[in-house]
């Protein structure tokens, strides 16, 4: 037998044995509460968890308001997370009526088969990641009492939102959402 024709059947079936683990890949399953025991092709992974790590008005007039906000984000699994996006509201709940201030969306999540640009963020395990936004408000002279809550730094926080995430490819595990409800 010819040795490039049994190298290019070599190298054929390592690539086809190759393409058949990429393409089917660990099985992501989120652990309840308690529960680690661990499958043969079922990898266990606890839920992110996630803390309002800083909210203030940094800069303010008659006519604007900035705001700053950041989430820590903490990954307690030993491998890769890739968090996708994270969606949240913002509501200030200081005077008589709570009033969504503002929302955002930090991140971004893949629309189709090829992407320019990523806007995702990769988890590395056992660590974290904080992630900011800054909100620009502009004074509508319809809320007073907003206004001074915000000037005199005693306006009390409500924020809600939502995590997205998944395993370290795109391609493994399914996306996994984490709800989020802080007030300061």
């Amino acid at each position: 037998m010819n040795r490039k024709i049994f190298l290019g059947v070599a190298v054929a079936v390592l690539i086809t044995i190759l393409g058949g683990i990429l393409w089917v890949g660990p099985t992501m399953v989120i652990a309840p509460q308690g529960e680690t025991t661990e499958s043969e092709n079922v990898i266990l992974v606890n839920p992110l968890e996630i803390e309002l790590d800083d909210i203030s008005v940094t800069q303010i007039s008659e006519r604007t308001a900035t705001i700053k906000i950041a989430f820590k984000i903490i990954n307690p699994n030993p491998g890769a997370v890739i968090v996708q996006t994270m969606d949240y509201q913002l509501f200030e709940t200081g005077y008589s009526e709570s009033e969504q201030i503002s929302g955002g969306e930090i991140g971004s999540r893949p629309t189709g088969m090829v992407e320019f640009g990523s806007n995702y963020y990769v988890l590395l395990g056992d660590n974290s990641i904080i992630l900011k936004d800054t909100i620009n408000l502009r004074n509508s002279g319809n809320t007073p009492e907003l206004w001074t809550s915000l000037k005199d730094n005693t306006a009390s926080w409500h924020v809600t939102g939502d995590v997205f995430y998944n395993l370290s490819s795109m391609t493994s595990g399914q996306e996994n959402e984490l709800h989020f409800d802080f007030t300061k």
